[in-house]
């Protein structure tokens, strides 16, 4: 165990393994027998507040508290793999590349074995009888002394955050495992009866073929998986970054049995292909938490199914990081924090506007405030808010669940979606009797949010009365850090998006409408944390041809642009008098409101994304 692990990894006369990370050796350590809380708060990896929290959840979870910390999000997996690593005096790595794994150990391992005891051998050095491992969890010393009998050796352990070591176990693994040959069966499944199609969606070319499906989608980010059925074949698309890509084809033949196990998975019910169904998969994916969402609706070629995938653990849940600009923070900042009114984000499905709520809420949550929710589904679980998942069955709608917030002392509600006239009668009711009702709706800017709720037949001096700002937003591609490009852009398309061409090519401020700061003057441009902004004259794009990085797509991840309508008195005295949006909107941009594309044109500028982003997104504006 002091052996040097450098020098243990480097072997005799082997190469040294691919490792990215920090090596945070043990040796000349002794073990810590504080325990691991005391240890983070002597790292700075938390504080004592949150470990008190942390302790105080443990036990409700049954979990460890280094678990706990990580999960309320106090600190990263990487920060207790260092603790841990100095209470058992072992070396920690963050991570590593499949390159330092060797095949030959790997094949006379299962794959479950490695996977539910988080340990993946990875060198054997033969001469000294010592076998090097990465585990995620030392406290299983019976599984590592099996492993040790397995290849007769003395184990070396290193320690691995046990996220990290999921993704790389499920790297190794893949690498080795072949893809699924569905091309061998020919049989057709035109009409069986439940009992065939229970077996064959248990086969396990059918049970690898979806599981294979679904870590592929969560490894590339995907939102969605779409298993579409045509004449003779089926094809499965993903989306990512809120684009549609094909990523597999298989034989009709074997459409029963994919659909099958896909609603088994899912708790559905295989014998019914006439209705559409809704069902929820959760599974631990690469050490990640990953909810999934399924619908199935029966088509012309047969049922097709779409998997909304949610990783909860890179969900973003601050202002900040969904790319809300200062001055919007600043409105948002100071409508959320009302004590009564109502708030709404609008824009289209799959537009962010959940994450915005949650990230409002997460911001204002507190112990001295009561928060409802009322959600359709819950997407993510918020500790000390009270959620509430709609049940249509059981007639627990929006406007009943909402309907009963009002008799438990609430201070905050969200209601994820006002719908329909009862709804947005009761939102508007508990503004108006001292309550905050954060919601969304439907709507392509915030301005029409105004009109709609007069359409859906709500007074307009209640919609004026309650209403104290709407914001609407979509999400465009960021532009990947690693392969971006950067060109001189065409005039026209400066002006497209509310850049003025002379002031651009000057290097001068060129928006139409800059941010403002808290004292009225225009703020510079400045690129987002880590990264410079482009030169003077020139503006990033995609590369075509991408990196590893992005999947050769150009773009990685994604952020959103946004409008935040304030309702002052003069948008009141529109609203009152029941004015189109046109005017409404009118009045606000001479108020000083940013448009979804002067939002956009900041962050081009600021090299986040590109002109043609902002261009597909805000169609409608031009």
């Amino acid at each position: 165990m002091n052996t040097d692990i450098a020098e243990l990894l480097a072997g005799a006369g082997a190469p040294m393994p691919v490792l990215s990370g920090p090596l945070l050796p043990a040796v000349g350590r002794r073990p810590d027998a504080r325990p691991i809380g005391e240890i983070l708060l002597e790292m700075g990896a938390c504080t004592p507040e949150a470990l008190a929290e942390g302790l105080g959840a443990q036990h409700l979870e049954d979990e460890r508290v280094g678990e706990t910390l990580v999960r309320l999000r106090h600190c990263s997996e990487w920060d207790v793999c260092q603790a841990l690593a100095r209470q058992v005096a072992l070396p920690c790595l963050e991570r590593a590349g499949v390159e330092s794994v060797d095949d030959e150990l790997v094949e006379r391992l299962p794959m479950g074995f490695a996977r539910s005891n988080s340990v993946l051998p990875y060198k054997l050095d033969r001469a000294e009888g010592t076998l090097l491992v990465f585990s995620g969890d030392p406290g299983r010393v019976l599984d590592l002394d099996d492993l040790g009998g397995l290849y007769d050796a003395e184990l070396l352990i290193t320690l691995m955050p046990p996220a990290a070591l999921g993704e790389l176990i499920n790297a190794v693994y893949s690498r080795r495992t072949k893809d699924v040959d569905l091309e061998k069966k020919e049989q057709e499944y035109d009409e069986q009866d439940e009992d065939i199609l229970h077996a064959s969606a248990e086969d396990a070319p059918i049970i690898r073929f979806v599981n294979g499906l679904i870590f592929n989608a969560s490894k590339a980010k995907a939102s969605d998986i779409h298993i579409e059925p045509g004449d003779r074949e089926i094809i499965v698309r993903n989306r990512v970054d809120g684009v549609l890509h094909e990523v597999k084809r298989a034989p009709k033949a074997h459409h029963p049995s994919i659909i099958a196990r896909v609603k088994i998975m899912a708790g559905l019910n295989i014998a019914e292909k006439r209705l559409p169904q809704d069902g929820r998969i959760r599974r631990k994916i690469a050490g990640k938490e990953v909810d999934m969402r399924v619908a199935t609706v029966p088509t012309a070629h047969g049922e097709r199914v779409t998997i909304r995938l949610l990783d909860k653990s890179a969900m973003a849940l601050t202002l900040d990081a969904i790319g809300v600009a200062p001055d919007h923070f600043r409105v948002i900042d100071e409508v959320i924090h009302r004590p009564h009114g109502i708030f709404l984000v609008t824009g289209p499905t799959g537009s962010g506007k959940t994450t915005t709520l949650y990230s409002c809420l997460a911001r204002i949550n507190s112990t001295d405030l009561n928060i409802l929710t009322i959600e359709d589904p819950v997407e993510y679980q918020l500790a000390g808010i009270s959620q509430v998942q709609v049940q249509p069955k059981i007639e627990l709608t929006f406007a009943s669940g909402l309907r009963s917030f009002l008799r438990h002392d609430p201070d905050v509600i969200m209601v994820g979606e006002i719908r329909d006239l009862e709804t947005a009668e009761i939102a508007i009711q508990a503004s108006l009797t001292g309550h905050l009702v954060l919601s969304t709706i439907h709507t392509n800017d915030a301005a029409t949010g105004i009109t709609r709720l007069v359409d859906m037949g709500v007074q307009p001096f209640l919609v004026a009365s309650s209403l104290v700002a709407l914001q609407a937003q979509r999400l465009v591609r960021r532009v990947c850090v690693s392969c971006a490009l950067t060109r001189r852009p065409m005039a026209a398309d400066l002006s497209a998006v509310g850049i003025d061409p002379e002031k651009f090519f000057a290097g001068e401020l060129p928006l139409r409408a800059p941010l403002i700061d808290a004292e009225g003057l225009p703020m510079p441009i400045v690129a987002p944390a880590g990264r410079v902004a482009p030169p003077v004259g020139m503006l990033f794009e995609a590369n075509p041809q991408g990196c590893e990085r992005c999947s050769q797509s150009g773009y990685s991840g994604r952020t959103g642009v946004y409008e935040v309508l304030q309702i002052n008195e003069e948008i009141r005295r529109l609203a009152i008098r029941n004015a189109d949006s046109g005017q409404i909107k009118q009045a606000a941009v001479a108020a000083g409101m940013r448009t979804l594309r002067d939002d956009g044109a900041h962050k081009v500028l600021c090299g986040t994304t590109t002109i043609e982003e902002v261009m597909r997104v805000t169609a409608e504006e031009g």
